[in-house]
């Protein structure tokens, strides 16, 4: 499992916690309405895994896209593909989802997507 903490570093006087999920382990996660600046950090078993600090936003859209390369978090704002259908989407607050459907008009100006919340005591 990794633990996937995205602050809004722009915030108080340390930032403003975003998102924190517990999902299965994964270098790369969607990411639902993501402020403009994000700091992110990954780690697993109390074991830092990767870490970036003050990412940009890259384009007004939905969805930002997070990549664990190494040590380091990279950050692309998208507009999701196909090949996104079955990634984790974190949401606001840090629920975990599966992206199951996406589609965008054209101009961007409109878009409909669907996911799937599981949960499950262990």
């Amino acid at each position: 499992m990794h633990t996937w903490t995205l602050w809004y570093p722009k915030a108080a006087s340390t930032g403003l916690l975003f998102a924190r999920a517990r999902i299965d382990a994964t270098d790369e996660v969607l990411v639902h309405a993501a402020p403009e600046v994000l700091t992110v950090e990954v780690e697993s078993d109390a074991r830092d895994l990767a870490f970036g600090q003050d990412l940009q936003r890259t384009l007004d859209s939905p969805m930002t896209r997070l990549r664990r390369v190494g040590g380091d978090i990279l950050r692309e704002d998208v507009w999701p593909t196909d090949a996104d259908i079955g990634r984790t989407v974190i949401l606001p607050g840090g629920e975990a989802a599966i992206l199951k459907a996406w589609w965008n008009a054209e101009d961007l100006k409109e878009w409909r997507w669907q996911i799937e919340l599981y949960n499950s005591i262990r």
